[in-house]
């Protein structure tokens, strides 16, 4: 595996809300950084923390090749999706440390952009590790 088929299978595993397809993408010890303070394990936990992009809707991700090497790559992501769960937004508001969006019960759910930097070193045809950084904001309505 290289950078640009592990970004092949990361684009196709978000869009399709696939968790089974993320973890193939993994060594069994594989390690996911979703950001520098959090760390998921194995494909148990792979799992366990890609369910939540079961609350997304209508998922477009993109990405460029910065940087491939024979064991390692660098990858600029950019996604959009729907919030489709008051759940997903709780998770997202609390993980911001502000009040960007002030809403109202009843009011409509946010399109997110989330764009980011993504690191992977790689042996035996999977993933070792991948590292993220990243930010998220709603789309303007």
């Amino acid at each position: 595996m290289n950078i640009d088929k592990f970004m092949r299978g990361y684009k196709a595993a978000w869009e399709a809300k696939d968790e089974a397809a993320f973890c193939a993408l993994f060594a069994e010890d594989g390690v996911y950084c979703n950001t520098p303070f959090a760390t998921q394990r194995g494909h148990a936990e792979l799992a366990a923390y890609w369910a939540r992009v079961k609350l997304q809707e209508d998922i477009e991700l993109s990405f460029e090749i910065l940087a491939s090497t024979a064991t390692d790559g660098i990858a600029h992501w950019h996604v959009t999706y729907q919030v489709a769960s008051e759940e997903l937004f709780r998770v997202w508001a609390a993980s911001t440390g502000t009040n960007l969006v002030a809403r109202k019960p009843g009011d409509p759910l946010p399109r997110m952009v989330l764009d980011g930097v993504l690191q992977a070193t790689f042996s035996d045809g999977l993933c070792r590790q991948c590292r993220l950084w990243w930010h998220s904001l709603p789309m303007p309505m």
